[in-house]
């Protein structure tokens, strides 16, 4: 009803006034960035064509001018300009110059979202589902019986919960064993399992890391966060042996798994080393975190850690130009079970979008595969330095202008582009 309600107020404002155009702030002047790329998406919904300024006043956007979207942008809360048609012309005439790095990207369908999560995960134990949940973006749960059956194909964007996708229950073993809320995911997972003809959850994570793999080769645009990315990597590695041990699957792993990794089976990483002990709280030295834990409290490391974006050439790199928009180039930095990436394990034909110097390490990546794409962000949530196991959600009402939190709605919105080839 809302829907037939905006295509009426659509037509019969049509002509509402001169102005031609709604500009979208995303720079420094902006009242809510987040709720801005909902505000987008529901546009994209509705069969509005919109225009992603990137680079111009930190990634703005322009709609047509119309009563019913100034009625929704004040209704959250989104701050906007009303541009008269030589206003809009002569935007247009700064970003086409070719001596400005700028470039307008059009973007025409609301991809189709999907949130690979188990079920009873509230939307605040994940960035990418508080976010979705605070920006009014819809999206669709799927787990393990949905991506073995073969339903990725029905959607256009996919995030992986932080998830483990190494049959070793996120290695929580040494610390939370005892736990019921531990007890209760390991049988969970066994019987899902079971119930999918897997013999081990680890052979079911790997079916489902297959498909999700699949799902991009055949254009699919996957996201994801933490655990979710090299955990990812790993699982698809030991696809030709056994790395989990006995207190996880029931029988010692491989003693010659390190040697039987497949590192062309994965997206983003190689020749890392295992972390085979089951009582140590990490997969393998991909991750960074530990880089952190040397002798700073929590407060001053927080204050020190920083990540870059990179600039590209909005007009030459439009793709990791538009994941990169926001109204600064350095993020706080915030810790995750895999905060980054170091770099001597990234394979060499990603693309690195942000790095911590500090610690000489990557924090968001990027890479085609086949006819799609994925993008790895490390940490767990943009706005709590060090998350913990049972801290307070995330209040994004606190955090509207988050510069971490746009890069996860970068993501969200990449798939609308028309498409466009990059140049060579």
């Amino acid at each position: 009803m809302r829907n037939i309600v905006f295509f009426l107020v659509f037509f019969f404002n049509a002509g509402y006034s001169n102005a031609s155009s709604i500009l979208i702030p995303m720079d420094e002047s902006q009242s809510d960035h987040l709720k801005s790329y909902g505000i987008a998406y529901y546009l994209l919904e509705n069969d509005v064509v919109i225009e992603w300024l990137l680079n111009y006043r930190g990634g703005s956007f322009l709609t047509p001018h119309l009563l019913s979207i100034e009625e929704e942008l004040i209704l959250r809360g989104v701050k906007y300009e009303i541009l008269a048609d030589g206003q809009v012309n002569q935007i247009r005439s700064q970003i086409g110059s070719p001596e400005v790095n700028m470039e307008i990207v059009q973007l025409e369908k609301a991809p189709k979202i999907a949130v690979y999560t188990p079920g009873g995960k509230q939307p605040w134990d994940d960035a990418v589902t508080l976010v979705l949940e605070y920006a009014e973006i819809p999206y669709d749960k799927v787990y393990d019986s949905a991506v073995v059956m073969g339903l990725l194909p029905e959607y256009d964007w996919l995030h992986l919960h932080h998830e483990d996708f190494t049959g070793q229950y996120g290695k929580f073993y040494a610390n939370f064993r005892s736990y019921p809320w531990y007890k209760q995911q390991v049988a969970e997972l066994e019987a899902s399992a079971e119930g999918l003809g897997f013999n081990k959850v680890s052979e079911l994570k790997l079916a489902v890391a297959t498909n999700i793999k699949n799902f991009v080769i055949g254009g699919g645009f996957l996201f994801t966060m933490c655990s979710g990315t090299d955990s990812f990597d790993i699982g698809l590695s030991a696809h030709n042996t056994d790395i989990c041990e006995r207190m996880f699957d029931g029988d010692p792993s491989d003693p010659d798994c390190q040697n039987k990794l497949d590192f062309n089976n994965t997206f983003a990483f190689e020749d890392f080393t295992l972390v085979r002990d089951p009582l140590q709280y990490e997969y393998s030295n991909i991750d960074g975190t530990e880089l952190r834990r040397r002798g700073l409290p929590e407060t001053q490391a927080a204050k020190l850690d920083k990540f870059t974006l990179f600039e590209f050439s909005a007009k030459w790199d439009v793709v990791p130009t538009m994941l990169t928009q926001c109204h600064t180039d350095v993020v706080n930095g915030f810790m995750g079970q895999t905060t980054d990436f170091k770099k001597d394990f990234i394979k060499s034909n990603v693309l690195i979008m942000g790095e911590s110097k500090q610690y000489n390490t990557a924090r968001y990546i990027h890479g085609e595969m086949g006819q799609g794409t994925w993008t790895f962000y490390g940490g767990h949530d943009p706005e709590d330095y060090q998350h913990r196991v049972g801290d307070p959600p995330t209040d994004l009402e606190l955090h509207p202008n988050s510069p971490g939190y746009r890069l996860i709605l970068n993501n969200i919105l990449f798939p609308a582009a028309k498409k466009k080839k990059r140049k060579t």
